[in-house]
């Protein structure tokens, strides 16, 4: 498992024609992230702002773009069945923001990501952040967000921003924000994100919250 964001991170966005998908998308450009395409079934050929492609599907957005990162933006419903496109393109990190993913769909999911080797974070969360290099992945308000090398996780989006908030104005820079999410069951645990900060050389400290 790999929680590694940065320049070099290619997001696509599943759902960047809805509502709540193109706000964010838009939020994670004007933070610095780097968002090579959008996927809406149905909208394919489409242009979101001006310069993000919108495919009908998660294979031909990664063919030809070569992105390695999925934000999820899509109804409970439907999500499942966008983690595993996402999955089975070929993408190594997938972001899931739904809420109320049933149970068990999720753990036939969790199970295919583990198997493949994916990083799922979610569902249900706020994503993850590295200020240091201007990458967000999710809906975290990145102005509050400061470089350092404090490492801070929780299953609380509201949480997360009130801590770093709080750090933040102490002088207390992070390193990696992740908000593993609140359902029952998600992708990845306080335990692989402990794992992951402990051989972290930008990480000299880590906020459970």
């Amino acid at each position: 498992m790999s929680l590694k964001i940065d320049g070099n991170t290619k997001v696509i966005v599943q759902g960047i024609t809805g509502k709540e998908g193109g706000f964010h998308a838009l939020r994670c450009l004007e933070y610095g992230t780097n968002v090579v395409a959008g996927v809406t079934p149905g909208r394919g050929g489409q242009i979101f702002n001006d310069s993000i492609k919108v495919y009908d599907s998660m294979k031909e957005a990664t063919v030809e773009t070569g992105a390695n990162t999925s934000l999820i933006f899509v109804p409970a419903p439907f999500a499942p069945d966008a983690i595993l496109e996402a999955i089975y393109s070929g993408i190594k990190t997938v972001i899931c923001i739904t809420e109320g993913i049933p149970v068990n769909e999720m753990i036939k999911i969790y199970k295919i990501a583990h198997d493949l080797g994916v990083t799922l974070i979610g569902p249900n969360c706020p994503g993850l952040i590295n200020p240091s290099e201007k990458c967000k992945i999710g809906i975290m308000p990145g102005d509050i967000f400061m470089p350092g090398r404090i490492g801070v996780v929780s299953r609380s989006g509201t949480l997360t921003y009130e801590a770093v908030d709080q750090l933040t104005k102490s002088g207390i820079g992070q390193s990696l924000c992740v908000g593993i999410g609140g359902d029952p069951i998600v992708g990845t645990t306080f335990i692989n994100v402990l794992d992951y900060f402990i051989k972290d050389e930008e990480t000299d400290g880590i906020v459970f919250i």
